[in-house]
């Protein structure tokens, strides 16, 4: 999808190009280890293409990061406190599910907090991503209810329940509900 004009999308495209250099790689490199065409990372990395979160998930693996780390920009001074006013917000392009990066940036810490809303009716599918081996999750619904299809089985969640899961695993998003889910991603990374 086209979004020329959003300053998040420009500062996505710069973070991705800053890690793919940082890594001494391609956009060949990072095309063949993504599996995310070489032109449409071009296009990103010059803010002319808003990415799907299934996009960024292949583009983080493939690079040895998180969304959320991917959302963490440089900031001059970290503070222990993330004011809401601050946080981060995206929006997949393609579903239109908003995240909000909770955590405090800069900080160092191994645990991200992510909030998000998840439309009804939308599905997302995240593949399969071995190198996101050692980074786990707890999805804590707060409200609505949420169908997560994983290798490892099928989950329904109703409000207040907490899912934990492995991120190297493929595993399906579904809100085939009426109201909108919101929920809480605290994000761990344990290299193994």
């Amino acid at each position: 999808m086209e979004n020329a004009a959003d300053p998040l999308e420009h500062a996505i495209g710069e973070r991705v190009r800053s890690l793919r250099t940082e890594q001494n790689l391609t956009l060949d490199d990072l095309a063949t280890r993504s599996g995310v065409s070489r032109a449409m990372i071009s296009r990103i990395e010059r803010g002319e293409a808003s990415p799907t979160a299934q996009l960024l998930a292949k583009l983080c693996s493939a690079l040895s990061t998180t969304l959320s780390a991917l959302f963490a920009f440089e900031s001059e001074q970290a503070s222990p406190v993330a004011r809401r006013a601050d946080q981060r917000l995206w929006r997949d392009p393609e579903s239109g599910y908003l995240r909000r990066s909770v955590s405090p940036e800069g900080v160092g810490s191994p645990v991200d907090i992510v909030e998000v809303e998840f439309p009804p009716g939308v599905r997302v599918v995240f593949e399969r991503q071995p190198a996101d081996r050692g980074t786990t999750q707890h999805l804590w619904l707060f409200s609505g209810r949420l169908e997560l299809t994983m290798e490892s089985g099928p989950y329904v969640l109703e409000t207040g329940d907490c899912l934990f899961m492995g991120l190297e695993q493929a595993h399906v998003f579904h809100n085939p509900h009426d109201e909108p889910a919101h929920y809480a991603v605290i994000l761990s990374r344990t290299r193994v």
